[in-house]
C-alpha cells in the first residue's frame, strides 16, 4: 500500500468578507520527500494557502490533508507532523539561540537533557554553534533565518513549510540556506517552499506550482514548464556574412532556423529541442558546409518567461534575484 501524499488539497476555497476568494477551488498534491516550489505575485493566495495548511486559518470549503491528517478535523496531528518557518517569525531578541531551541524542545515534550542535546545538534547543523549563547537581537538577518529553520526542526517534522526563507538575504546567506534545505530533503523531509525568487525555485524545487487569483495556473518540473514556453535557441556567430545562406541550409535538418536578421548578418539562430545537446551535431553540419563559426551561445527559456506567460506579469523579486 502506497503512503499518503505529504500534502493533498482538493477543491479548496477560502473566502473573506466582501466575497473575496483568496483561494478559489484549488487542487494540489505534493509527494513525500519532494521539494515543492510555490510561486505567485502578492495577493495571489499563496500565503492564505500556507496558513490553511499549517492550521492557522480554516478553509471556507473543500479539503486539505497534510501528512495524512485533515487540517481541520485533525489539526493537532498536523501540527505535530509539520515544521513552519514563517517570514516574520516572533523571536524574543533577549533570549539566546540555544535558549530558544531548548524552550521549543520543552514545548514539544522533550525532557531537559533531550532538549539540550537537540539544541546542540541543531546549532551545529545550521552553523550557529559559536553564536548559540549570544542574544538573538544581535544576530544578522542570515543568522536569524537559520535559527528560524532550526526552531522549525526541533521535533523532526515530516513536512517543512518555508515561507520566503531567503527574502532580503545576501547571496552568501542565501546559498547557505539553500544547501541546508537540500540536506534536509536528502534526509527525507518534504519541503513546501513559497518564494519570490524564480532562481530559488529553479535551484531547489522538484516541481513548481504557480498561483494567480487563487487558482493554480501552471504546475510541473522547472524544465517541463520552460519547455511549454518555447524551445532553446542556439545563436551562431559566423566568421563572415557570405556563409550565412550555407549555414542556414546546413542547420535546416536540426530544427527551426530563424529568418535572417539584416541588423546581424553574421548571426544564425537555430531553435533546437535538444538545447546544448544540439551544439555538437550543429557544428559538424556547419563544418560539412565549410562554414566557420566564431562563437555559439545557448538561450533557454527561464521560469521568469513561464511566470510572465501564465500570469501576464513578472514576479516581484525576480530581477533582484538575478542581479
Amino acid at each position: 500500500m502506497s503512503s499518503p501524499a505529504a500534502i493533498e488539497v482538493r477543491a479548496l476555497v477560502r473566502e473573506f468578507k466582501g466575497g473575496i476568494r483568496a483561494v478559489d477551488g484549488l487542487d494540489l498534491e505534493v509527494s513525500p520527500g519532494e521539494i515543492y516550489g510555490f510561486l505567485g505575485p502578492n495577493g495571489a493566495g499563496k500565503t492564505t494557502l500556507v496558513r490553511i495548511l499549517t492550521t492557522l486559518l480554516r478553509p471556507t470549503s473543500g479539503s486539505a490533508h497534510v501528512a495524512g491528517h485533515d487540517v481541520v478535523a485533525e489539526a493537532d496531528a498536523v501540527r505535530r507532523a509539520i515544521g513552519v518557518a514563517l517570514q516574520e517569525a516572533a523571536i524574543d531578541p533577549l533570549m539566546t539561540g540555544r535558549e530558544l531551541l531548548r524552550m521549543q524542545g520543552a514545548l514539544h515534550g522533550l525532557r531537559a537533557p533531550a532538549a539540550r542535546e537537540r539544541a546542540r545538534e541543531l546549532l551545529e547543523r545550521v552553523g550557529l554553534t559559536q553564536a548559540g549563547d549570544r542574544r538573538v537581537g544581535g544576530y544578522s538577518g542570515g543568522m536569524r533565518r537559520r535559527l528560524d529553520l532550526a526552531i522549525a526542526l526541533v521535533h523532526r517534522p515530516r513536512v517543512l513549510f518555508l515561507d520566503e526563507p531567503t527574502t532580503g538575504l545576501d547571496p552568501t546567506s542565501r546559498g547557505a540556506l539553500w544547501r541546508e534545505v537540500r540536506s534536509l530533503n536528502q534526509d527525507g523531509t518534504t519541503v513546501f517552499l513559497t518564494t519570490q525568487y524564480l532562481e530559488e525555485a529553479e535551484q531547489l524545487a522538484d516541481r513548481v506550482g504557480i498561483i494567480a487569483a487563487g487558482r493554480l495556473v501552471a504546475e510541473g518540473t522547472p524544465d517541463a514548464l520552460k519547455a511549454r514556453v518555447g524551445e532553446p535557441m542556439l545563436h551562431f556567430e559566423l566568421a563572415d556574412a557570405e556563409s550565412a545562406p550555407r549555414a542556414r541550409e546546413a542547420l535546416a535538418g536540426l530544427g527551426g532556423v530563424e529568418p535572417a536578421d539584416p541588423a546581424a548578418p553574421t548571426r544564425v539562430v537555430l531553435r533546437a529541442p535538444g538545447g546544448k545537446a544540439a551544439i555538437a551535431p550543429a557544428i559538424r553540419a556547419l563544418d560539412e558546409y565549410d562554414v566557420t563559426i566564431e562563437s555559439v551561445e545557448v538561450e533557454t527559456p527561464t521560469l521568469d518567461d513561464v511566470f510572465a506567460a501564465v500570469t501576464g506579469s513578472q514576479l516581484e523579486g525576480a530581477v533582484e534575484a538575478a542581479a
